[in-house]
């Protein structure tokens, strides 16, 4: 199929128009979720962002759906600014974050490293310090880029933190 994304932007703005207030639509997420055009999962991507604050915690488990089915790297990625997004508001689904940092599927440990990525000095560094730490060593890309992305943007708000984090996970 292949339209570039500006293109696809400019339809989505139209056709989401009508529905922006409409509560989340999670079946039009799921035909374009297991639709075989991948540009259909970019349409629920922008889709999901537009509706991102409306999300609450009862949300994580169809999230963690789409995080497991069909994975990309950039579905992931925004993915994880919405469940972000989440965490921030309701600080109790911080747990689910705990649990995904131990889960076998790596894109899942993924989100859990770099959902806070936009936070700066909003980041709860306990939280961050515990999902990369249950990563250290791993060697799956993703991951690895992950902490690279996560630690490299908070060092713009405190270096001196992430000094310190990895030179403890270092001795350790």
């Amino acid at each position: 199929m292949a339209f570039k994304k500006t293109i696809l932007r400019k339809i989505e703005r139209e056709f989401f128009k009508p529905f922006i207030k409409d509560p989340i639509d999670w079946t039009f997420m799921e035909e374009c979720w297991q639709h075989p055009y991948r540009e259909f999962q970019y349409i629920a991507m922008d889709y999901l962002e537009k509706k991102k604050k409306e999300f609450r915690p009862e949300d994580f488990s169809k999230l963690k759906e789409l995080a497991q089915t069909k994975s990309w790297w950039d579905s992931i990625d925004q993915l994880d600014r919405i469940i972000g997004e989440i965490t921030f508001h309701y600080p109790e689904t911080k747990d689910f974050m705990r649990q995904w940092s131990l889960d076998e599927d790596f894109w899942l440990r993924r989100i859990a490293i770099d959902h806070q990525l936009i936070r700066k000095e909003l980041t709860d560094t306990d939280l961050l310090a515990e999902v990369i730490c249950n990563n250290f060593g791993q060697t799956e890309f993703f991951i690895t880029k992950a902490f690279g992305w996560s630690l490299r943007n908070y060092s713009k708000v405190n270096p001196d933190w992430v000094r310190d984090l990895l030179i403890t996970m270092l001795v350790k």
